[in-house]
């Protein structure tokens, strides 16, 4: 997400509003970078005031309405009561956890008694669900003031960060275990209320109704069937754990807090540089003379741009906004160029070295290697972008296209002569392979990227690096935001043991075939990241299905890749598909049509797991000669099936015959055998033949 792909419902201050709003960015971008790079905090401390900080800004930023909502008046007698109600029972729980902590510093208590926060812990959590509860009822519609509502949610931030952080270190140290106090509890449940608000907001409410489905599955295990059975938990135990290192400030935070704001950071400086739109311009001198050039731009610039941003979406706002109407113009219907922007930026999270920060997520979880991933990632990406391509140029022959006009494009050699604005993602690449930390190698990334701009038309000053801070915390609060809700799922999964259950269930499916396993797998990682951002969707998704994979003998990183993949490919896969949504709101098109279409577009995205499963060869395991045969063939493979699905081999239209042999071709030479590949190659062949015996008919028709 960057300043145009901002949702809808983010205010417009101005004056002395904006100016506060934009410090308070400024100093939550900085107090990241200080903290990885200077200032080390206590992880329990940084992790809490990294998700408290996020949820306070995003209150201030967001409202719960859009422009255009059609609220009832905010000055209703019952909306003015419901307010009232809900900020004084906020502000008294606030007062409270404040008279706590200078009580407890002057006995020298370390935590406070059980009576006080009995008293002000539940006016801070029934005050935060009236507080909600007010912004729904009554969506405050001015974009320029604060909601009061929204100040009472962002005081409340504060208030639950504040008491977790000094108060509820037990969590910490016993996960939730059952001498948490009452207070414990209310404040977390504040928390969950927040986050889960905030992420309604910003994410919509695929991620909600997931996240609620699974706390309420917490409680009525003891009444549910099968694997799903468990004995339940009450609600201090519950909301006590979903706050440890077991839950929110788990693997998706920890994420959050380091490598995806630092990232983000990074992306925000190459955004101030104007790089990003660089890219975009370099494919445009490239390759927008070619046929359906926009479409191909579209394929490497959103490559380029999605690789550092961490969701598809966000790619898609960042590229489409210029390519889809470039598409438009050359004659690709709204719905193609929303579906090409898509299936493309959604490429992005898969391609290395950083993956939008995907590498790093796997890294963190698995405990392999950053290098070994990013290496591993190159032969799948290039499949992927080689399928998107060949789709795309088909396309652009079964319709005739035409390239832009060399007026209409940017000066190639001018491009190239700005090619220096590549050196920070050099330095970044070079730094990590050399065995620096991820940490160290963005920050030196980031700095290089302000020192290139000196040499650029876009010099960065104070003014550009601070503007360049604020956008990064923009930014940075979606996917925040996400990663807690996220981690409220990855509790319930660790609290309630449901994981290790549906690695049963794939075990036992498997005792009947491998394949279906897999395809079993792939429907539970695309169903969970319905409606996520990647990181979100990957995280949940190598909880509950990763671990079986591996207990089935798949090698740890095989089975995380594959999980990762169909996370990555559930952003345009219908009938929840963010990427192809946010595309088709650019271009037009129907959002679920648009889904569609991107659908069949990245449909090697859909095979490629599966290819690495059978192939190690294409994760960069094997000899040189075995690894090089790999790639060809599966490249012939895609070819074969993109030129397939979409109907046109050959220089021609294909009949649904020559597609059946296509795509059983494609699949064949996928398959890695020599036998396979011979049998793949025998099958192409006699498709080509058919084509061409068919081109005099056609020919005279």
């Amino acid at each position: 997400m960057d300043e145009e792909a901002l949702s809808g419902n983010q205010r417009e201050f101005a004056g002395i509003r904006n100016t506060v709003v934009a410090w308070l960015c400024v100093a939550y971008t900085v107090f990241h970078l200080l903290v990885m790079n200077v200032y080390p905090l206590e992880t329990w401390a940084y992790r809490l005031t990294h998700v408290g900080g996020g949820l306070f800004l995003g209150f201030l930023l967001f409202g719960a309405a859009t422009m255009d909502a059609k609220g009832r008046s905010t000055r209703s007698p019952l909306a003015m009561a419901l307010l009232a109600i809900a900020a004084a029972a906020v502000l008294y729980g606030a007062v409270g956890v404040a008279a706590i902590w200078i009580n407890g510093t002057v006995l020298g208590q370390t935590l406070p008694p059980e009576w006080a926060m009995a008293s002000f812990g539940l006016p801070l959590a029934a005050g935060t669900a009236l507080a909600i509860a007010h912004s729904w009822a009554f969506p405050h519609i001015d974009r320029v003031r604060f909601a009061p509502a929204d100040l009472v949610l962002a005081v409340s931030a504060i208030a639950f960060t504040t008491y977790l952080i000094f108060f509820a270190r037990q969590l910490q140290l016993r996960a939730g275990m059952p001498m948490a106090l009452p207070g414990d509890m209310w404040a977390a449940i504040a928390g969950v209320l927040l986050i889960i608000e905030l992420t309604r907001r910003l994410a919509g409410l695929a991620l909600v109704v997931i996240a609620g489905v699974f706390v309420a599955y917490a409680f009525l295990g003891p009444w549910l069937p099968g694997i799903f059975e468990h004995r339940g938990y009450d609600a201090k135990r519950f909301f006590s754990y979903i706050f440890t290192d077991n839950g929110i400030l788990g693997a998706p935070v920890a994420i959050s807090s380091t490598y995806i704001v630092l990232f983000v950071v990074f992306a925000a400086f190459l955004q101030a540089t104007r790089v990003g739109e660089y890219f975009v311009n370099l494919a445009f001198a490239a390759a927008g003379h070619r046929r359906g050039g926009p479409a191909k731009v579209a394929i490497f610039a959103s490559g380029l741009m999605g690789m550092i941003n961490g969701t598809s979406a966000g790619n898609v706002v960042a590229t489409g906004s210029l390519t889809i109407p470039m598409m438009k113009r050359v004659g690709y219907k709204p719905q193609t160029a929303a579906s090409v922007e898509a299936a493309a930026s959604t490429g992005g999270q898969i391609m290395p070295p950083i993956m939008g920060a995907g590498a790093f997520i796997m890294a963190e979880i698995t405990g392999i290697p950053y290098t070994e991933i990013a290496i591993a990632a190159i032969i799948p990406a290039i499949l992927y972008f080689a399928s998107v391509y060949f789709m795309v140029d088909f396309e652009a022959k079964k319709l005739g296209m035409r390239g832009m006009r060399e007026d209409e494009l940017p000066n190639l050699r001018l491009m190239l002569r700005q090619v220096y604005l590549f050196v920070p993602i050099i330095i970044l690449i070079v730094a990590l392979f050399q065995g620096y930390s991820v940490i160290r190698a963005g920050t030196l990334a980031t700095i290089s990227a302000a020192v290139v701009s000196w040499i650029s038309p876009n010099k960065m000053g104070l003014r550009q690096i601070l503007h360049a801070f604020e956008i990064a915390a923009y930014m940075s609060i979606q996917i925040i935001v996400v990663c807690a809700a996220a981690g409220v799922i990855v509790g319930v999964i660790s609290l309630t043991g449901v994981g290790a259950r549906f690695s049963v269930l794939l075990l036992d499916v498997a005792a009947h075939s491998h394949l279906l396993a897999l395809v079993f797998a792939m429907f539970i990682s695309i169903l969970l990241g319905m409606g996520m951002p990647t990181t979100a969707a990957y995280a949940v998704a190598a909880s509950v299905v990763a671990p079986g994979l591996v207990q089935l003998g798949i090698e740890p990183l095989t089975a995380h890749f594959f999980v990762f993949y169909f996370a990555v490919v559930s952003a345009i896969t219908p009938p929840v598909a963010l990427a192809s949504y946010a595309a088709a709101g650019i271009s037009g098109a129907n959002a679920m049509s648009t889904s569609v279409a991107s659908f069949r577009i990245g449909i090697a995205a859909f095979i490629v797991p599966f290819m690495f499963f059978y192939n190690s060869a294409l994760l960069m395991e094997g000899g040189w000669f075995e690894i090089g045969r790999a790639l060809i063939t599966a490249t012939f493979g895609v070819y074969l099936l993109s030129a397939g699905v979409l109907g046109w081999f050959a220089r021609s239209s294909a009949p649904v015959l020559v597609r059946l042999l296509l795509v059983a071709a494609a699949l064949l030479t996928i398959e890695g055998g020599l036998w396979t590949d011979l049998a793949g190659i025998a099958l192409a062949v006699i498709a080509m033949l058919i084509q061409r015996k068919r081109a005099p008919a056609l020919a005279a028709a």
